[in-house]
């Protein structure tokens, strides 16, 4: 498996933010299953709390990802889940559920329409900003086609025969996440850009970095972590 590449990409995917100057001692990793605990698999959230002590500033970081969860469903556990632990920044990562057409059930509309997803996270940005609790937004992940996955979704809108063909409804969504960090000016970690540039970059592709076709895997939630570091790490202590 190719490497993550470290410090000189580092920067690469993130946009709309500086390292924050504060001291954070609790971090919420608010999420789907791909922040969620997945088995013996290290996620980010793991990774952020060991890599924020080796640099002097150990902090309490609380995954609080649901497996299914899209944003209509986070929303009901927010106030319990986010708001109630008091802390002083939370990473919200959202829309692989939201975008997802059952075309297995025979959907034809995603799960979560992009302007309710879009106000969704509006609505959890607006209440952690009105707490003075820091906030970044992720992009959500993009997918490969699995033997697996061609036998849930192998049929319109999705296209098995594009390699690409199972990232077709998450553009909008994409989209909704990078005009709410851009109008908000909160911090963004563009997941996305990331793993499309280190898919073009490593001769293993996207599936380098993903466990089946969809989760990240120990490299990819590496990745996400790398991104995130430089933006909880505080320039000066208060």
């Amino acid at each position: 498996m190719a490497r993550v590449p470290k410090k000189d990409s580092m920067a690469t995917g993130v946009t709309s933010g500086l390292p924050t100057t504060r001291n954070l001692k609790k971090i919420i990793a608010f999420g789907d299953s791909t922040t969620a605990p997945r088995g013996p698999l290290v996620v980010y959230a793991d990774l952020l709390r060991a890599e924020l002590a080796k640099r002097g500033q150990p902090a309490e970081v609380i995954n609080s990802g649901v497996p299914g969860n899209n944003t209509e469903q986070a929303r009901e556990r927010f106030a319990c889940d986010v708001l109630a632990p008091e802390p002083d920044a939370v990473i919200l990562w959202f829309g692989l559920n939201d975008s997802a057409i059952d075309v297995y059930l025979n959907a034809t509309a995603p799960r979560v329409a992009v302007e309710t997803y879009e106000t969704n996270l509006r609505f959890f940005v607006a209440q952690l900003k009105a707490r003075d609790i820091y906030v970044i937004l992720m992009t959500p992940n993009p997918m490969t086609w699995t033997d697996e996955l061609r036998g849930y979704y192998a049929r319109p809108p999705y296209k098995p025969l594009d390699p690409d063909g199972m990232n077709v409804t998450l553009g909008p969504y994409l989209d909704a996440v990078r005009r709410i960090a851009r109008n908000q000016r909160v911090p963004l970690v563009d997941v996305n850009q990331a793993f499309r540039g280190f898919g073009k970059s490593s001769t293993g592709g996207m599936d380098a970095l993903l466990l089946d076709g969809m989760h990240p895997n120990d490299a990819g939630q590496r990745l996400v972590a790398e991104r995130l570091l430089p933006l909880l790490i505080a320039e000066a202590q208060d």
